[in-house]
């Protein structure tokens, strides 16, 4: 079977590595708010391109983390609007409701599977206060025109780059390119830890200040709670072995690209979508997406033939339980996406001769 994405053979490309980081963290007797968390931090910061990065528990906790800062801030309050694309993964949602906010839904683009900035401005009402970026699949979602709406209306714009470490727009990186960034570290990720973590990025010290109390039970100072705050805290352990992996990870990144790039060069089946082709500073390649009519039938004869895939994501958030009062919406293309969507086996250790079957069954399919 060749694996969707092979956990194991990954993290045994810098098992030594990893290993010994562990046993320097183990031994030091410091497990949490030490120096391994302050130590890749700043690496982090630094390989992102802007002045703070705070660690947190995971990937939501950080997008949560963004605007909950914001509302304390006085920035933005409950019943405030943010833009966000309709066919994201349901944590980007999710973070926006749970601190009160409303989730204003975007179309996509479906050449580019990334919210369609030609919809965005018409999305702006009185009450919009942010416009949340999400560089699905590893593809840089920013465009000049999002920056230009942000400026207009004084949006913050804020980026969740879970699923882009590495990605750029130009020369910048993203989860630099806005107000504040969200960053899953996830064990699956391009960056990914061996449990769950995550971090906020941003040049605003107010902002990375009042994050950093409210993931720590909502204080700045030991025994004295300025915030009503929670416990969200990257731990030691995972931080250490974050700052081995980040030194590879422009290596790791340009494996998927190649691997990417066979896939473009060689895919042929006229039943087979691809997403526009960006250059390869823009995509990252965390997931191969390909859309097809026949998306079961395709997953199931690619199982068949030996071949893992997966779904991003097979229910879009408006369609999703848990946000039933949407239940009714009609957005046809996310619709579209989350129908035909499968994403094909990509990462850091697929082997060239792999990706040749993969492609093989993929143009062979009727």
């Amino acid at each position: 079977m060749i694996k969707f994405l092979d956990l194991k053979g990954i993290t045994q490309l810098y098992a030594k590595e990893i290993q010994k980081a562990a046993d320097d963290v183990i031994s030091s007797g410091w497990y949490l708010q030490g120096k391994a968390n302050a130590t890749f931090e700043q690496h982090y910061a630094e390989y992102i391109g802007t002045k703070h990065c705070v660690g947190v528990a995971n990937g939501l906790d950080a997008l949560i983390w963004i605007y909950r800062a914001y509302m304390e801030m006085g920035l933005m309050q409950e019943g405030d609007e943010v833009i966000v694309p309709a066919n994201t993964y349901i944590a980007s949602i999710l973070a926006i409701t749970e601190n009160g906010l409303k989730p204003v839904l975007v179309e996509p683009d479906i050449e580019t599977l990334e919210m369609d900035d030609q919809l965005i401005e018409q999305a702006v009402t009185p009450r919009t206060r942010s416009i949340l970026i999400v560089h699905l699949y590893g593809r840089c979602a920013y465009t000049e025109r999002i920056g230009e709406l942000c400026k207009k209306h004084r949006l913050k714009l804020v980026e969740d780059n879970a699923q882009a470490h590495g990605c750029r727009y130009s020369e910048i990186r993203t989860g630099s390119l806005g107000d504040a960034a969200g960053h899953s570290f996830y064990p699956g990720k391009n960056l990914g830890a061996l449990g769950d973590g995550g971090a906020i990025t941003t040049n605003d010290p107010a902002l990375a200040d009042c994050i950093r109390a409210l993931a720590n039970y909502g204080s700045e100072r030991k025994y004295a709670f300025k915030y009503k705050g929670r416990n969200s805290r990257l731990d030691e352990i995972q931080a250490a072995i974050l700052d081995v992996k980040l030194r590879h990870l422009d290596d790791d990144n340009h494996r998927r690209q190649q691997i990417a790039h066979y896939y473009y060069k060689h895919i042929s089946n006229p039943l087979v979508q691809l997403p526009t082709l960006l250059d390869d500073a823009q995509n990252v390649y965390h997931i191969f997406p390909i859309l097809c009519t026949k998306r079961d039938r395709l997953q199931q004869y690619l199982t068949e033939q030996g071949i893992q895939t997966l779904i991003h994501y097979p229910i879009p958030p408006h369609q999703q339980e848990c946000y039933r009062e949407w239940n009714t919406m009609s957005l046809p293309v996310t619709e579209q996406i989350h129908r035909q969507e499968l994403s094909l086996p990509i990462s850091p250790v697929l082997t060239d001769e792999e990706a040749m079957a993969v492609v093989k069954a993929l143009n062979n399919f009727q």
